[in-house]
């Protein structure tokens, strides 16, 4: 693999960003892409060997130059996320939960697709969903059914689109800046809460992700897959 061309939309930072390095340390060259040029420069002098493009995915009209920018490639990444759409059935609003589509589900749509003149005709398409997905956790019908929604392209574009191979990871907790949202000390218990919970006693690190995504995509037998990599938080939820 050492002489392919991985591109990771959302790689500046969390998953995306421990995506590129895994990949960079398999010997792929990479390609990571944001919204902020200033995070992208920092993590380009940190990470030797990586190419940054800033692009802001939910601009569907400008997919298409800056992929014509990045060129050809073999693997596509996508580690967009959301923090739209969470908390109680009852109470979560319509308005919330159309932002968690528009944030996620859309991009992650229109740049697979943009990408597809510019991909690798049997390479690959790896797209990153959440563990909301499969389990029944309640607080999670909105953000949950973005995160299916993105779930939900693996199977028919896999059937689709081949020989471009199709796969997925749905994440469980993984302490990434998704939950800055949150001060450190509730953080921290949320965190801790979480692991309890789970089968494994903790929660994911960014690592964890980044190697399931390696191995769909250094593994051309796979396709139509979505791994749950969670530690077994949905067996308790």
């Amino acid at each position: 693999m050492s002489s392919q061309h991985a591109v990771i939309i959302g790689g500046s930072s969390g998953i995306g960003l421990a995506t590129a390095r895994q990949l960079l340390a398999s010997g792929l060259k990479v390609t990571i892409t944001g919204r902020s040029a200033e995070r992208l420069n920092d993590v380009s002098k940190s990470m030797a060997g990586a190419e940054a493009v800033v692009m802001d995915a939910a601009a569907t009209h400008t997919l298409n130059d800056t992929l014509s920018r990045i060129g050809s490639f073999d693997h596509l990444v996508l580690a967009l996320g959301s923090g739209k759409g969470f908390g109680p059935f009852a109470s979560v609003s319509v308005a919330d939960v159309r932002k968690s589509f528009e944030e996620k589900v859309y991009p992650h749509f229109a740049v697979a697709q943009a990408a597809l003149p510019f991909l690798r005709k049997d390479g690959s398409v790896t797209f990153i969903a959440a563990v909301s997905a499969h389990a029944a956790m309640p607080g999670t019908a909105g953000i949950g059914a973005a995160n299916a929604a993105v779930a939900m392209f693996v199977p028919v574009l896999a059937a689709e689109l081949r020989p471009l191979r199709v796969n997925g990871v749905s994440p469980g907790v993984v302490d990434t800046p998704w939950w800055d949202f949150l001060p450190p000390e509730q953080r921290q218990a949320v965190f801790a809460d979480y692991a309890s919970k789970t089968p494994v006693g903790r929660v994911g690190k960014p690592d964890d992700i980044a190697q399931a995504v390696a191995f769909l995509i250094s593994n051309g037998f796979m396709s139509g897959h979505v791994i749950v990599c969670d530690g077994g938080l949905r067996l308790a939820a």
